[in-house]
């Protein structure tokens, strides 16, 4: 198991949902200690979920994308931490879901789903990674947990206008892990 990989995806991944959870705060005037574990938790769980499900999807064509397992990760990988940076350095500070409470039901289901996609493409690419897929998906909603928790309880102190260079960070390293796959995948054959 690649601890360090795990840990460097469950960071990267987690920065979207992050974001959000720096900016909740800005929607509600308290938040209570259910509605920080309830978003945390909700985070955490869809974000570990997510490459599960991108990998079972990815596992039934992986006849068909073995020989291309490098560059699909790649560009899955690319094309994620691309859209993070690009949705990083366009951050407004101001409420993320307009009206509603952003802490239950349907709207935090939403959310949590919407900051985990990028999870799902990653699962897909775990084809061409060297990942153990449940204890890697594991860490990764670990992370994503205790990052988000961190996220909603100092985000009024100390990350206030701050959580798009946390995604743009986020980003950078997806396509960085993208990149070293590639690499290592093309210096191999020579």
């Amino acid at each position: 198991m690649n601890w360090a990989l795990a840990a460097v995806l469950g960071l990267s991944l987690s920065m979207d949902a992050f974001a959000v959870s720096c900016a909740i705060p800005l929607c509600r005037v308290r938040l209570t200690r259910r509605d920080t574990l309830r978003v945390a938790g909700c985070f955490g769980f869809f974000q570990g979920l997510m490459p599960l499900l991108g990998w079972i999807l990815a596992a039934r064509f992986a006849d068909l994308l073995r020989p291309l397992d490098h560059w699909v990760a790649f560009g899955l990988l690319l094309f994620v931490g691309g859209k993070m940076v690009r949705e990083g350095r366009g951050k407004k500070e101001d409420c993320p879901v307009g009206e509603g409470d952003p802490t239950r039901g349907r709207l935090l289901l939403l959310l949590a789903l919407g900051t985990s996609i990028d999870a799902l493409a990653v699962g897909v690419s775990f084809l061409g990674m060297p990942v153990r897929v449940l204890p890697t998906a594991g860490v990764i909603g670990g992370i994503t947990f205790l990052v988000c928790l961190g996220g909603l309880l100092a985000s009024g102190r100390f990350f206030r206008g701050q959580s798009g260079r946390f995604e743009v960070l986020g980003g950078v390293v997806l396509v960085g892990i993208g990149l070293k796959i590639l690499l290592d995948h093309l210096c191999r054959g020579i």
